[in-house]
């Protein structure tokens, strides 16, 4: 059987806002969720996921340097990255089963969080920033758009460098993307990491529409693939695990929003992190509670993914967005139906998210 992915980490741990110090774990620091320096806390956060499903791991509080008494050389003292590349061994020992550790460039172009990676034995596909730059002679590139540009392309009936790849979601659609092989620096299609672009339009390479990623999942046929311990990939597997990240992103906001993962006042560590299991058992039981999957539509003919949130697909507007957590009244007075709110929570969740 195929394995499938689990996430180490997503924007979405980004934190949350919080209001003194008084509580475990806060300070002034970046939280993804606003985008900039605010007193909050962050969690670290690991899920499996697979086309159909996702549940999460573990989670544990990322604790700033200003909170310890040593700072930075407190013994205590944990980066993010080596709080996510620890959870990503953990569920390893625990045997979860996963093809591939995914996570955004914030932890692709961390060489340390990709240096424990490697010390754990556990296979990647980690988003690079398009102008983050690497040594190399002056007459090569020195960036993956760099390295991206240099790929022959001369339109859809001439690809080049260039392979299709269809990327497929829930609801039958289906949207045309190109990936490649690229070679930057110690990235190469047979090195121990290969640099893949994943986009819309290789002519453009759309900001919003294409992806640079870093795998150690070497390449079908390749030399090293005979000699990996990691499963061969080809450009298609890799864009589909990829592109499982998205609707972690996309479910996980529905989480917070609906499940009340930020809203607790406790303050210490430990009825924090009690806090976050309830919160992770009760998305766990909508989930259990799901009625079963209806059979999937038939594909529809692909197109052209629109560069404008094409991560997702074409935008569409949602048939259950106005709908309420649990619609209608309960079934008998002062008592809530908590399937039905499960079902409603869950299809919220997953209308629109990415198949492949």
């Amino acid at each position: 059987m195929r394995r499938t992915q689990a996430e180490c980490w997503w924007s979405t741990t980004g934190g949350d806002r919080k209001n003194g110090t008084a509580i475990a774990h806060t300070a002034h620091q970046y939280l993804g969720s606003v985008g900039k320096i605010e007193n909050g806390i962050v969690a670290v956060t690991t899920l499996w996921a697979d086309e159909r499903v996702y549940y999460p791991l573990h989670a544990v509080p990322y604790t700033p340097a200003s909170r310890l008494p040593g700072g930075r050389s407190d013994p205590d003292f944990r980066t993010k990255p080596q709080l996510a590349a620890a959870l990503a061994g953990r569920a390893q020992a625990v045997g979860v089963d996963f093809q591939a550790v995914v996570a955004d460039c914030a932890y692709g172009d961390n060489a340390a969080f990709t240096a424990e990676l490697w010390a754990a034995g556990l296979p990647f596909v980690l988003a690079l920033k398009p102008h983050k730059g690497s040594w190399a002679p002056v007459e090569e590139a020195h960036t993956p758009v760099d390295a991206a540009r240099e790929l022959s392309w001369a339109g859809p009936h001439a690809p080049g460098a260039w392979t299709t790849v269809v990327r497929r979601f829930r609801d039958g659609r289906t949207s045309v993307w190109w990936a490649a092989e690229a070679a930057l620096g110690g990235y190469g299609p047979n090195q121990a990491v290969r640099l893949i672009v994943a986009t819309t339009d290789p002519a453009t390479l759309p900001a919003k529409a294409t992806w640079y990623l870093a795998t150690s999942l070497p390449r079908p046929g390749a030399p090293r693939a005979a000699l990996s311990s990691f499963p061969a990939a080809d450009l298609a597997e890799i864009v589909r695990l990829y592109g499982l990240r998205t609707w972690i992103e996309q479910g996980y906001k529905q989480v917070k929003d609906e499940l009340g993962w930020a809203d607790f006042q406790v303050r210490s560590d430990a009825a924090i992190r009690r806090h976050w299991a309830l919160a992770a058992c009760a998305f766990t039981f909508c989930w259990h509670a799901r009625p079963a999957d209806p059979a999937p539509p038939p594909h529809l003919p692909p197109t052209p993914a629109d560069a404008d949130g094409a991560e997702r697909g074409p935008r569409r507007r949602s048939a259950t967005r106005a709908a309420v957590l649990a619609p209608g009244r309960p079934p008998r007075p002062r008592l809530a139906d908590p399937l039905r709110t499960a079902a409603t929570l869950v299809a919220k969740l997953v209308e629109q998210a990415p198949a492949r």
